[in-house]
């Protein structure tokens, strides 16, 4: 992937693990931008959301006046890559949300927070992945969602032997209930630069 073709990404910055999203985007030779305000985020062509807390994130956005750009810029078509609290984020419907907890949208899915129970369920898996071909995924999960429903239009990318939703896919929107970026997995970056590449040369 050719980072340098393509307008800068940005890694929402409020919380979450930020440094190893920015990180995996410059290995891949992205212009990489933290985002914590409406300017910067419309300096951007596309985001990452990352792990974190998904409540909180959501009570900062709202602080820091960066909800409502967010939404519309998901609703344009801006690209996203969520992955955790990431994908909460970006999900229609939560289950086990805290009182007021409010997500951005843009996914027709229904997710379940900590759908794996607290810090010390942790657990690292390897995934079939299809549409990422081989290897399987190396996948960390911590503190994890799932997707509990999915709309038609959202393209199920890996679930778990007992069936539960992991990773998904619907246009531009990209969610993993895991972390690629603390396993050393670029694969699910490129993809959102590749999303990136295409919304661009759509607008020009």
């Amino acid at each position: 992937m050719a980072g340098s073709a393509l307008p800068p990404v940005g890694v929402f910055a409020l919380q979450g693990d930020v440094r190893e999203h920015v990180a995996v985007l410059r290995e891949l030779g992205a212009d990489v931008r933290e985002v914590r305000t409406p300017d910067q985020l419309a300096d951007v062509g596309g985001l990452v959301l990352p792990g974190g807390e998904s409540s909180v994130m959501d009570k900062l956005s709202r602080l820091f006046g960066l909800r409502e750009p967010l939404r519309a810029r998901i609703a344009a078509g801006m690209p996203v890559y969520g992955t955790c609290a990431g994908m909460i984020m970006l999900s229609d419907r939560v289950l086990d949300a805290i009182d007021g907890q409010l997500t951005l949208g843009g996914l027709d899915v229904t997710v379940r927070r900590n759908a794996f129970g607290n810090q010390l369920d942790s657990f690292e898996t390897d995934l079939a992945i299809p549409a990422l071909g081989d290897p399987a995924v190396h996948a960390v999960f911590i503190r994890a969602p799932v997707v509990v429903d999915a709309g038609v239009g959202v393209e199920v990318l890996s679930a778990l032997d007992d069936g539960r939703i992991v990773a998904v896919e619907q246009g531009r929107l990209l969610a993993t209930a895991f972390h690629p970026e603390v396993a050393g997995e670029t694969r699910f970056h490129e993809r959102f630069l590749a999303h990136v590449a295409a919304a661009e040369n759509a607008a020009s």
